[in-house]
């Protein structure tokens, strides 16, 4: 098994998902950042890559703290420049005190960690009691190692429908997303995050299901539209930093 080296697809990352060229970050993650932190003053944006998210906060007002494991990721973000700050940092040790964040952002980024647990503590951790914690995963449903779109010549007319895998199995996948491009991929079930979540001392407020959004569906023409478009790509949730633990 090949396994990913973050480092060298930074560049795959910038050219196919940032600057303005994907549409689900446009028109959808985020707008729904946006919407779900606005007036939240000192906001952390784990695993910000580039800072396309946090560029985005931070010209709303907030003050954002962008962190990043990857080194060539954090250089293109200081170029970018926008207004947050930035520093090299791992999910599992944010360099961060205790309760001093207003709100912690993490897009598209625990599919790929292992701790899960260490990095919800760490997220509870830095958060002040009453905090906003916004969590975007890709659909862990259509994350599910041997999942994919389906059609079914066999009928007439053709049936397209998505074939579902071992959903309840956690499970760790490279996947080939390019030619040259391998992503490592940490699936698990909806009720792992959400159970890490309460666990960690952060409560639901909303989840968040949005079907795809135009610019994605114009660009993916090969797709039946009436499956994809009622078929969520992206999970969204929403939590807050429970009080005390008690």
């Amino acid at each position: 098994m090949t396994e990913p080296k973050w480092d060298e697809h930074a560049d795959w990352w910038q050219r196919e998902f940032t600057d303005g060229v994907d549409p689900e970050y446009v028109e959808q993650i985020i707008p729904l950042a946006r919407q779900h932190l606005a007036g939240f003053a000192t906001v952390i944006d784990l695993g910000t890559g580039e800072g396309q998210i946090a560029r985005a906060l931070a010209a709303d007002g907030a003050r954002v703290i962008g962190l990043d494991p990857t080194p060539s990721q954090i250089e293109v973000a200081l170029t970018r420049g926008g207004g947050p700050v930035y520093a090299l940092a791992g999910a599992d040790r944010l360099p961060v005190r205790d309760a001093s964040a207003d709100a912690v952002v993490v897009c598209l980024v625990f599919e790929h960690v292992d701790g899960l647990d260490e990095a919800l503590a760490e997220v509870a951790r830095v958060l002040r009691p009453g905090g906003r914690f916004v969590l975007f995963l890709n659909h862990p449903l259509l994350q599910t190692p041997d999942s994919g779109m389906i059609i079914d010549h066999m009928i007439e007319p053709p049936e397209t429908y998505w074939r579902i895998g071992a959903y309840l199995r956690e499970a760790v996948t490279v996947e080939e997303v390019q030619k040259g491009v391998f992503v490592r991929f940490v699936h698990r079930p909806l009720s792992r995050y959400l159970n890490g979540m309460i666990a960690a001392g952060i409560d639901l407020l909303e989840m968040v299901e949005p079907a795809p959004p135009p610019g994605f569906l114009a660009k993916a023409p090969e797709y039946e539209e009436d499956v994809v478009a009622t078929t969520p790509r992206l999970l969204g949730l929403v939590g807050t930093r429970r009080p005390s633990d008690g």
